[in-house]
């Protein structure tokens, strides 16, 4: 075994260690049944940063990487949530940081555990669809795909860990397409991204919209954007 794969090795365990850690120390003091029940509330998400004081920023870092890490939290609203308890800035650097952590952790935990353990934590159709691409394409289609809503980011992160694509090249990949929607939803929980109200209502009434579209025809959409950003990354 070599020393990079040693090193590998134990960034995966320590990272495993801290959130079994942190998820214990949660269920003792009955903040994850909290956060469980309250999972789609700004407003409870930000109590709950906001109640622990002094190490606010470290409960904050923990929820936005267990949205990667757990995908039924939806990291926009924490990121809404942290912005709202801890302002802009704070919440855009700690809550971006999180979610590259969370997707090298997966990465890594992939590479790690190899493919039959992945195959239990991903959908077996979403793993069909994309492995392939990813290992023929690479940087290109993941950078692509990461860009565009309606992909699976998450999965897709753990599905570039069985690739041979390099550890580095997938933080710059992270660094470069996962934060432009959780910059938006900072600004929006911050204020710092202000409307009259009548503006908001449009907003709103667009947004409403827009989700029964997807909501009808994500699969669709998905599968025309899939095709779309093949043809490109083959070009490229």
């Amino acid at each position: 075994m070599n020393r990079e794969t040693k090193k590998r090795i134990a960034l995966v365990t320590a990272a495993v260690l801290l959130l079994a850690a942190g998820g214990y120390a949660a269920w003792r003091n009955g903040i994850l049944k909290q956060i469980v029940s309250q999972i789609n509330s700004v407003e409870a998400l930000r109590e709950l940063i906001g109640a622990a004081g002094p190490w606010a920023v470290v409960v904050y870092f923990l929820l936005q990487m267990m949205t990667v890490i757990i995908a039924p939290i939806p990291s926009n609203v924490t990121m809404m949530a942290g912005a709202l308890a801890l302002g802009f800035w704070p919440a855009m650097i700690v809550g971006v940081s999180a979610v590259i952590a969370g997707s090298v952790v997966v990465f890594l935990a992939a590479r790690r555990l190899g493919r039959k353990a992945v195959m239990r934590l991903v959908d077996r159709g979403v793993m069909e669809k994309y492995l392939p691409v990813i290992e023929e394409k690479q940087d290109m289609f993941l950078f692509l795909t990461l860009l565009f809503p309606f992909f699976p980011d998450d999965a897709l992160c753990i599905l570039a860990g069985l690739t041979s694509i390099p550890l580095k090249r997938f933080v710059i990949i992270m660094a470069l397409t996962r934060p432009w929607g959780l910059v938006f939803a900072a600004l929006l929980g911050s204020g710092a991204f202000t409307m009259p109200a009548w503006a908001w209502a449009v907003l709103t009434l667009a947004l409403a919209a827009v989700f029964a579209v997807m909501m009808k025809y994500s699969a669709q959409i998905e599968n025309r954007l899939f095709e779309f950003v093949k043809r490109i990354s083959r070009k490229r």
